[in-house]
């Protein structure tokens, strides 16, 4: 088990490395000089000598990305050149304003997905089995931003249940914040819903057709107690997968839902610093996703293990 573990490990540091090179060629080679995109059109060229020498752009690219690889390492991912702020305060404070919307929506889709799943494998080509589905799959096919303008349309201004904008953070008021945060989470909760549905359902109509199962029931052993004691554990390890980058994907694509609901989190950062071509923040907001996605297929990989102990013998 530990030199499971310490394997998978392992193999994360190039990927990081990979990671921090893709994302500095990726602002490198945007057209254009950086510091003259980042100014205005009146510039002078003795402005723009200054901004590149203290972006470090007057070195060569092999010395910028050794500087600037250092500079992460040590907590130091640059400064806004639209607010003057450091570039690691402000990623921080708007993944904190993230990061609960998205682990609620990830938590309530796997405890819906899951029972429903398993409640459609069990009863697979039957009318619960095709009401699951045909529903997973519509739900599937309308794109996330049409969701969540429908649900603000319905629910913000027709109804008028939910407050339509404006934010409160849960460090400030508990039961304002959550209330404002009902109609994103339910977004992002109907977006994942259906892949994990499907993918519990599949995984869960595999297991049911092992041999191990074949014995509860032939012990007299209950569907209930089939389903809940032998069959969710090994069905569930697939959907786990899924759920890690459902997390790591949720958190990347949640630009859109923020727009939508006018949350200022992390998404609504980096596409704010797009346009304002605040190519710093965008560097840390895009090095901070892609860092998730790799610390979350890492955990996925160390977890995996608990719930398939076979695993460890590959």
């Amino acid at each position: 088990m530990k030199r499971f573990i310490l394997k998978r490990i392992a193999s994360a540091i190039p990927t990081l490395l990979i990671v921090s090179i893709v994302v500095f060629a990726i602002i490198r080679l945007t057209p254009g000089d950086p510091a003259e995109l980042m100014l205005d059109q009146d510039a002078t060229p003795e402005q723009i000598a200054e901004l590149q020498v203290k972006m470090g752009l007057d070195k060569p690219v092999p010395v910028q990305y050794a500087i600037w690889l250092g500079n992460v390492l040590s907590g130091d991912f640059g400064t806004s050149t639209t607010t003057g702020e450091p570039v690691l305060s402000m990623i921080v404070s708007r993944f904190l304003i993230s990061a609960p919307i998205v682990l609620i929506a990830i938590a309530l889709a796997t405890i819906i997905a899951v029972p429903l799943g398993m409640l459609a494998a069990w009863r697979q080509n039957k009318t619960e089995d095709i009401a699951v589905v045909s529903l997973m799959t519509l739900l599937m096919s309308i794109p996330g931003f049409w969701l969540g303008l429908i649900i603000l349309m319905v629910f913000g201004l027709m109804l008028g249940w939910l407050p339509v904008v404006g934010f409160v953070s849960l460090r400030d008021d508990v039961p304002a914040a959550l209330i404002y945060m009902i109609m994103p989470v339910a977004t992002l909760v109907l977006t994942e819903l259906g892949s994990l549905t499907r993918m519990t359902r599949a995984s869960a109509i595999s297991i049911s057709r092992l041999e191990y199962i074949t014995h509860a029931r032939a012990k007299g052993l209950s569907e209930p107690q089939i389903i809940w004691r032998h069959a969710l554990r090994n069905s569930f390890a697939p959907t786990w997968t899924l759920i890690g980058l459902s997390l790591g994907g949720l958190l990347g694509g949640i630009a859109i839902t923020e727009t939508v609901f006018t949350i200022p989190g992390l998404g609504r950062l980096l596409v704010d610093s797009i346009y304002g071509r605040d190519y710093p923040v965008v560097q840390g907001c895009i090095l901070l996703i892609a860092f998730i996605y790799v610390i979350m297929n890492l955990v996925v990989d160390l977890v995996y293990p608990l719930l398939d102990p076979r695993v460890t013998a590959a």
